[in-house]
C-alpha cells in the first residue's frame, strides 16, 4: 500500500502561479512513477503530468504542456506539481498519484496508476 497526502491549494489569481506538493508512504519512494490528474466538477479525471522513478523523464498533458513541471524529491518522498499562467478553466481538485509498474507508454492515462491521494483543490478565480 502506498499512502499519498497533497497539499499547496487554494485560491490563486489568474496568471498566478502555485507549487503543489505530494508525499508518500508505506513503500520505497524511488521506486515509484509519480503523477498528477485533476478533476473538475462535472467532468472525468483528467491526466496533467508524471514523473519517472530517476527523475530522468518526465510527461505532461498537452493541455497543460508549457505551463506545468512535475519534479520529485526522493530523498524527502516528495512529487511538486509547479503550475503557472493559471486560468479559470484550470480549477479542480489536484491529486497525485502512484504506479509501481515502470515507465510505459501508457503513463499519460489516469489508469495507469495503482494509488491515489484525497487531493486538493485548486481554485483559479478571474
Amino acid at each position: 500500500q502506498v499512502q499519498l497526502v497533497e497539499s499547496g491549494g487554494g485560491l490563486v489569481q489568474a496568471g498566478g502561479s502555485l507549487r503543489l506538493s505530494c508525499t508518500a508512504s508505506g513503500r520505497t519512494f524511488s521506486t515509484l512513477t509519480m503523477g498528477w490528474s485533476r478533476q473538475a466538477q462535472g467532468n472525468a479525471r483528467e491526466f496533467v503530468g508524471a514523473i519517472r522513478w530517476s527523475g530522468s523523464q518526465t510527461v505532461d498533458a498537452d493541455s497543460v504542456k508549457g505551463r506545468v513541471t512535475v519534479s520529485r524529491d526522493n530523498a524527502k518522498n516528495t512529487v511538486y506539481l509547479f503550475m503557472n499562467s493559471l486560468r479559470p478553466e484550470n480549477t479542480a481538485v489536484y491529486s497525485c498519484a502512484a504506479a509501481v509498474t515502470a515507465w510505459s507508454p501508457s503513463v499519460g492515462s489516469p489508469e495507469f496508476f495503482d494509488y491515489w491521494g484525497q487531493g486538493t483543490e485548486v481554485t483559479v478565480s478571474s
